[in-house]
């Protein structure tokens, strides 16, 4: 671990000040490579307060550490600092040779992308943007919904270290207080030789607690912290992904149907250039949405995008 993280986790653990003689006696360094260490955290967005016979305070921000992940959740994970996308950093990985399943963490991305090919916002600072990639080898017809299968852990996590009641907007949108505070994107790489799906790499995106949102999007995005978070991103990254690699394939598919956020609400959605309207009633198994249309006709909705009429 570099001698910046070091400090960092000391930082973290403390309330108040620590003195730069304690943090270089307690990592058995100088005080001048104390000052650097913190100059690189601050470099990473880290604000940091210093106080003449006090020390140093963390006062905001966290850091990502792919070590300490690798050893929480039991994966290679790769950190790039400077990435376009994670979702290209885990195609990539596939082509260097990279071991499966891994994990793509970066604290920004320059070219974000989210279904459909839109490009989404970035922040510089306080976003989670991370790719798993999975080697699943499986027939067509035995793919798992691992969209449903990722938002369903990102909730579960969600709920385990906080009080916050987030919900799953149809198909791969996290909302809390009805703002989207995070997304999934699914991509899959397939043999039609063999009518196998080779790898799959799944990409969320969370703003966890960010500063500033364009004015394009005050409206609509939200953050999963407003004030001070209470953890860390670092054990929520863990958390999501021991859900999502620890928990039953089924009771993360029922609690996808259970914290719904569409069911039993009036929505509407664009087919072939026609816009219907009706009501959600039921996500299925393999993550199919159910509607019933306001002639009465039935509806399910594999794919695709759809609004909150009340909204």
């Amino acid at each position: 671990m570099k001698t910046y993280e070091k400090i960092y986790l000391l930082l973290e653990e403390r309330d108040d000040y620590i003195s730069g003689e304690d943090l270089a006696q307690e990592l058995g360094i100088s005080r001048t490579s104390v000052w650097k260490a913190i100059r690189q955290l601050e470099a990473h967005g880290l604000v940091i307060e210093a106080a003449r016979h006090k020390g140093y305070k963390l006062v905001k921000g966290d850091l990502l550490l792919p070590k300490q992940l690798e050893q929480e959740i039991g994966l290679p994970v790769f950190l790039k600092v400077d990435s376009d996308s994670t979702q290209l950093d885990a195609k990539q990985g596939i082509e260097l040779g990279h071991p499966s399943p891994a994990l793509y963490l970066s604290p920004y991305q320059n070219k974000a992308k989210g279904r459909f090919g839109r490009p989404f916002y970035a922040s510089r600072d306080g976003g989670i943007y991370m790719s798993l990639r999975l080697s699943p080898n499986a027939p067509f017809l035995e793919f798992k919904p691992y969209t449903i299968m990722a938002a369903a852990a990102v909730v579960k996590a969600i709920q385990n270290l906080t009080n916050l009641d987030v919900e799953i907007k149809w198909v791969n949108d996290i909302y809390l207080n009805q703002k989207k505070v995070a997304g999934i994107l699914t991509e899959a790489i397939s043999s039609m030789e063999t009518q196998t799906v080779l790898d799959v790499v799944i990409g969320i995106g969370i703003n966890f607690h960010i500063d500033y949102f364009p004015e394009e999007l005050q409206a609509s995005a939200g953050n999963l912290f407003e004030g001070r978070p209470t953890i860390s991103r670092n054990q929520l990254i863990a958390e999501i992904w021991n859900c999502f690699l620890q928990t039953d394939e089924m009771e993360l598919r029922a609690l996808y149907k259970e914290k719904s956020l569409v069911v039993g609400k009036q929505v509407s959605f664009v087919e072939n250039q026609v816009e219907y309207r009706g009501t959600a009633v039921a996500v299925t198994d393999t993550g199919n949405l159910v509607l019933e249309l306001k002639d009465g006709r039935a509806k399910t909705l594999s794919s695709g995008e759809i609004s909150l009429t009340s909204w």
